[in-house]
Order: structure tokens, then sequence, then C-alpha cells
């Protein structure tokens, strides 16, 4: 049986904010609490036990890069910064995955930015870790990446992660139509790239994490651009279901979508909950502010 060592991560597509107005910063390096959104991203797939990240990075995104290279300035300035913790947290995952970065030449969808990792990813299975959606597990359950990559390995079949979301909502995903198998495990009949409410029946979206067999990538050769003039993963995952089967699981973590301005105050929020340093101070002013918001 296949085992999963690879993810590719995304960092292409995504919007930058300027600070300031002569440079760039990457959205995916803004900061959640005390790392940046990508870091999250990167613990989550060590996690699951990855051993190779292949971020896809476009235009711009050499902070990315910068960041997870072993660099003597940053560490002086994390140290100076009082950031022991991240720095530790940043050097054990240096020791225990390879970084490797691929330049997405032209910003032509997620579709295409995942087929730029085909060099890295050979003909291995792999995950995909969108750059800017959060995943936390705060009671000791196994991230979603682990998960995947868990029914991946005992099924040899293709599975996704996926969330029940509003009628207002559907628009906004990715949707998969199921037929549910078990508790919280899906058969995907098919997918959809934000329809509109009425043009199915299914409230399931796509997240933003993923584990594929290798053939996603041959259907990604030959894919279409479609929607917004794009490469679609969600066109080609189409393809996959029906030529090789493709799995649905749900997931009890919290989710961020830390690229949407209310999500990334979400997140800062509740993982500063979570930190020792923090919890009691913000607990006590969010209880004050509840009072004076009545």
């Amino acid at each position: 049986m296949a085992k999963v060592k690879k993810a590719i991560i995304p960092a292409a597509g995504l919007g930058t904010r300027f600070l300031p107005a002569t440079k760039t910063v990457p959205k995916e390096m803004l900061t959640i609490v005390d790392a940046p959104i990508i870091f999250y991203v990167v613990e989550e797939a060590v996690k699951a036990g990855i051993e190779d990240i292949i971020l896809i990075a476009g235009r711009g995104k050499h902070a990315i890069e910068d960041f997870f290279d072993t660099s003597y300035e940053l560490e002086d300035k994390l140290a100076k910064d009082g950031k022991e913790k991240l720095l530790e947290r940043l050097t054990k995952i240096r020791e225990m995955v390879n970084i490797i970065s691929i330049r997405q030449k032209h910003a032509l969808g997620l579709g295409h930015a995942v087929h730029c990792g085909l060099p890295i990813v050979g003909k291995e299975p792999f995950a995909v870790l969108l750059g800017d959606e959060i995943t936390m597990g705060f009671h000791g359950e196994p991230n979603v990446t682990a998960q995947l990559v868990k029914s991946f390995e005992e099924t040899n079949t293709s599975t996704i992660s996926i969330m029940k979301v509003p009628d207002e909502d559907v628009s906004k995903y990715g949707i998969a139509e199921v037929e549910e198998q078990s508790s919280g495990f899906f058969k995907v009949t098919s997918l959809v790239e934000k329809p509109k409410a009425h043009e199915t029946t299914s409230r399931w979206a796509l997240p933003g994490r993923y584990v594929f067999d290798n053939s996603i990538m041959d259907i990604l050769n030959e894919a279409k651009p479609s929607l917004n003039g794009e490469i679609q993963l969600t066109d080609s995952m189409k393809v996959l279901c029906q030529q090789r089967g493709l799995n649905a699981m749900t997931f009890s973590a919290q989710r961020y979508d830390a690229g949407d301005k209310l999500g990334y105050l979400q997140a800062n929020i509740e993982l500063a909950l979570q930190n020792p340093e923090l919890s009691e101070g913000l607990k006590s002013y969010i209880l004050q502010l509840v009072k004076r918001l009545k």
C-alpha cells in the first residue's frame, strides 16, 4: 500500500496586503497570534507524516520561501523579539521535512497550481493543503490531513474533506455531491465549482484538504480552463471520481478561512484562547466586551 509522504501547498492564487505601500506581504505570511498562516498549514502536514512539502508560489511570494530557509537574520530577529517558542517550532520543521519551492509562472487556477507539483510528486500519492485554510484539533484528535492520509492508505482511494454549509455560502465553494457509506464517510458522485444554491441539492463544501492518488495528475494534464478562465481542480476531481472513485470525510477539527477577513479575526481569537500566555487576559476582555455589547 502506497504511503502518503508528499504534500502540495498552493500559495500562488491568493491576494496580498501592502505593508508598507512599496512592499507586498503575501496573505499566507500574515500572523495568527505568533506565527504566519502558512506555518500552521505546514505544521499540519508534518503532523500527518508528510516528509516533502512542495510550495507552489507565484510572483511576490518569496517571503514564504525565505521564512522556511535557514536564515541567521530571521532566527536572530525571532530571538530578539522573544519568539523562542516559534523558533523552536520552525527549527523542528526544518529538521523533519524537506521544503521545496516551485514557481507558478502564470496564475491559471488551483488545478494548474497542483499540476505544477508533478516534477516532485512523480508517481506517488500526495496531499493538497490550501495555503490560507487553517484546521486545528483542540481535543487531541488527529488533524484533518492525518485523517485523510489514514483513509487513503486503508482504501487506496483518493479522499477529500467536506463540510456542511448554509444555502447562502454554496456559491463560495466547490461542492461535492455524495452518497453516505457510513457515519461521516461518503462516496463522491460528482462535483461542481461554485454553483448557485438552486443548481445542486448538496450542501457539502470543499474546505481545502485533499489526498490524491497520482492519476489526478494525468487528468490535470488534459484539463481545459473553465470557470473564470482557470483550470479548476474540481473539474479534474469530477473525472477522477468517475474513473477511479473518490471518497469524502467530515471532520471535527475547527476550520478557519484565514484568507477571509472574518475568518482571519476568528482564527486569531480562538488560537489566542488556546495560548497559555494570552488565554486568561483575552477571556477576561471578551467577557467585558460582551457586557458592553448587550
